[in-house]
């Protein structure tokens, strides 16, 4: 019902929750639409590592699945139904959906930082439902209008897209900035896609895989290394990327987040120059932190994103970004194949983002 109507009664809806190493469809009730809120029927859901973690170990960091809850938070869909006190979207909108409700009251969201609210409602992380559903009910002001030629597949990529943004902002990212990125998963190759936009000239990655490698080169990073698992390769090992750079290191995105991957950051990093942790592979991490330290090489870490879905939706707009290449499967919103695509994306290989389409 439009504007300054009174809401249906939600109905019952399809949404595939998560139950012991099982996910499936079950009935599931949305709450009613608020004054400031929208109801979205989701058309294009990815899935996340945090996804497959939770469906394969109820865990992911400090967080535990206790009951049946709704996964998944990459999404994008259609507005189905509007508040009376929304006014900046309309029935039929388009729209990405930033996943995290913060509190707007504390310390961290007063400050501008309201990705670190410490009651942080996220999509689903427990015991906070996700989008992997038929409809969501959502505050309007997370929904961004999606400009004519983006299209939802892309509109839900806006959630991992911001990880790079933010991270780029982080480091001050930019046409004078040559970056290293460290890992070449999905996070790895959005951060490539995000430092090509805010005019980094030269970017290198590296990773232990040859198609992922090949894949960052495609979206535009200049040189790959090909790197291993062992600590006694860690010298060599950055003289290649300082060669592969052709100058200084500037700036390096740890996506992984190990005690190798980080030491590789600080060692390969100029003087002065920062690296920025963006990978959480270990909660713990022995790394020589008083050697950069002494060259006064910055440590940056980042949480999520902030305020970056209109410059994401930009990014996409203007074709300074395109990340329909990182889209490699597609499943429907059924049983069988909610099941195929967390086998997929649990597999890895040459899946990057596998995607929902409804």
């Amino acid at each position: 019902m439009g504007k300054g109507g009174k809401a249906a009664e939600p109905e019952n809806m399809g949404a595939w929750l998560l139950g012991v190493n099982n996910i499936k469809i079950q009935p599931f009730k949305l709450p009613s639409v608020g004054a400031h809120d929208v109801r979205v029927r989701i058309k294009a859901v990815g899935i996340c590592g945090s996804d497959v973690h939770y469906l394969k170990t109820m865990k992911c960091a400090d967080f535990e699945v206790k009951e049946p809850m709704v996964i998944g938070h990459e999404c994008a869909g259609i507005i189905e139904e509007i508040g009376t006190e929304v006014m900046h979207l309309a029935l039929g909108d388009r729209v990405a959906v930033e996943p995290g409700i913060s509190c707007a009251r504390c310390q961290q969201c007063k400050g501008g930082r309201y990705n670190l609210c410490p009651d942080m409602k996220f999509f689903a992380t427990p015991p906070v439902h996700g989008s992997l559903a038929n409809q969501i009910v959502h505050p309007a002001d997370l929904c961004f209008k999606l400009p004519e030629n983006v299209n939802l597949e892309e509109g839900a990529m806006c959630e991992p897209l911001s990880v790079g943004v933010h991270a780029c902002r982080r480091a001050n990212v930019g046409p004078e900035s040559t970056v290293l990125i460290i890992g070449a998963g999905p996070i790895g190759l959005v951060s490539v896609l995000a430092a090509r936009a805010f005019g980094s000239p030269r970017i290198v990655i590296v990773d232990m895989d040859d198609q992922r490698l090949a894949m960052a080169k495609s979206l535009g990073a200049n040189d790959a290394v090909k790197v291993s698992t062992k600590m006694e390769d860690l010298d060599d090992e950055i003289a290649q990327i300082k060669t592969a750079m052709k100058s200084n290191v500037d700036v390096s995105f740890d996506c992984v987040g190990f005690n190798k991957t980080m030491s590789t950051a600080l060692g390969a990093t100029r003087p002065g120059g920062k690296v920025c942790l963006v990978g959480m592979g270990h909660g713990t991490m022995t790394v020589p932190l008083t050697p950069a330290a002494a060259r006064e090489v910055d440590v940056v870490g980042i949480f999520r994103y902030k305020n970056t879905w209109p410059l994401c939706l930009e990014f996409l707009r203007s074709g300074k970004i395109d990340v329909k290449p990182l889209i490699t499967h597609r499943f429907g919103f059924n049983q069988k194949e909610v099941e195929e695509a967390f086998e997929t994306s649990a597999r890895g290989g040459n899946a990057i983002k596998v995607m929902f389409i409804l």
